[in-house]
């Protein structure tokens, strides 16, 4: 992110927000995702370019970027996880721009969308969310979360079916199972995150001794199995947002209502997996296999309570495959797109399209390693 990105929050002229059409016809969109599943890395070294950054007034000045696509393709919209902002999809975004158009927010409290006296809990973003896909993206829309950021995709899309088109889940925060509990280092700091004392003493004791740079690595090297594998530009641009952050008042308070908030809906389980149950659009679950934060178990199970769900597992890859295994995370999307959401449209409105021509899309295997 530019410096001028870090501290700007107002809504610049040459930058207000008009609607982008979330609305395509098949023809033409389906030939070209298939052809993208084969060919969407070609060309990406050195696509990693910060977009510019843009604004809009929700109730609060949420900050994000659009990062291109033709303007008829699937539009995605991509929600980051608790301590993340829209850098997180970085490594994504441009290997999926040839077919779709993508943009990516920072939540309210996260990135440059600073709080101020807003709340950051689940309910309040996910409220900012369904403002974002009516007033910037201008109908529905396909998301695209991650971690905390599924929790609030996922409730966007039961509460707001006429919103979602489809889902793409990515390591999404989901209650434990039985026989699978998380990292012993991620159960102690959540605990002391429930206790509001002991939580902002551990963040401002972590501050004190490490710098804006070492902490976006220490959560990298938490989120990844190998972090040395997230491009070296995206990781630049994670420590550009580290530093222009240390600047901005109460982001621990912000970070740990946000975090207790997460917490509160997971303990809430049966009621989280009702409204799973209740989604009506296509689901599209990825998650990386050694996740120290979510265990792949969760995924396992919630995938067998919701059959029509598909799961894909990223092989020796952690929290974040979008970072550590942008290639493979994008293959799936792509695939899932072709075969599952827009060979399966309703063609009322559309070019009616054979389901032979849907099943012979090529999947893109990458190894996850090989970014």
């Amino acid at each position: 992110m530019s410096s001028e990105a870090a501290t700007s929050h107002g809504l610049p002229d040459a930058e207000a927000t008009t609607g982008v059409a979330a609305t395509a016809t098949v023809d033409g969109v389906v030939d070209g995702v298939v052809d993208a599943v084969v060919d969407a890395t070609a060309g990406a070294a050195g696509r990693h370019t910060a977009p510019t950054s843009r604004w809009v007034d929700l109730g609060v000045p949420v900050h994000y970027v659009d990062h291109g696509g033709p303007a008829d393709g699937p539009l995605l919209v991509m929600v980051h996880g608790l301590g993340g902002s829209l850098v997180n999809w970085a490594a994504l975004a441009p290997l999926l721009t040839d077919t779709c158009r993508v943009l990516a927010l920072d939540l309210v409290g996260f990135g440059h969308t600073q709080a101020g006296t807003h709340s950051t809990s689940i309910t309040a973003n996910q409220a900012m969310l369904q403002r974002f896909l009516r007033e910037v993206a201008a109908g529905p829309a396909m998301l695209v979360g991650n971690s905390m950021g599924g929790m609030i995709t996922i409730i966007e899309a039961a509460r707001h079916p006429e919103m979602v088109k489809a889902l793409v889940l990515i390591d999404p925060a989901l209650p434990a199972t039985v026989g699978a509990p998380p990292d012993p280092l991620v159960t102690a700091s959540f605990g002391m995150y429930a206790v509001p004392r002991l939580g902002r003493a551990m963040l401002k004791a972590r501050r004190r001794v490490r710098s804006p740079e070492q902490l976006a690595m220490d959560v990298l090297h938490l989120c990844c199995v190998d972090a040395a594998r997230v491009p070296a530009d995206v990781l630049e641009q994670h420590l550009q947002m580290a530093r222009a952050r240390c600047e901005y008042p109460d982001i621990d308070e912000h970070f740990l209502h946000a975090a207790r908030s997460l917490m509160g809906m997971l303990a809430r389980r049966s009621s989280y997996l009702a409204t799973m149950k209740a989604i009506q659009a296509p689901v599209l679950l990825l998650h990386g296999e050694k996740d120290r934060l979510v265990r792949i178990g969760a995924s396992r199970a919630v995938a067998a309570a919701n059959p029509s769900w598909r799961l894909e597992v990223a092989p020796d890859v952690g929290h974040v495959p979008q970072l550590e295994a942008p290639q493979w995370t994008a293959g799936h999307i792509l695939d899932w797109l072709a075969t599952d959401v827009l060979g399966h449209r309703s063609t009322d409105d559309t070019i009616d399209r054979d389901a032979e021509q849907m099943t012979s899309t090529k999947r893109l295997r990458s190894d996850p390693c090989n970014n």
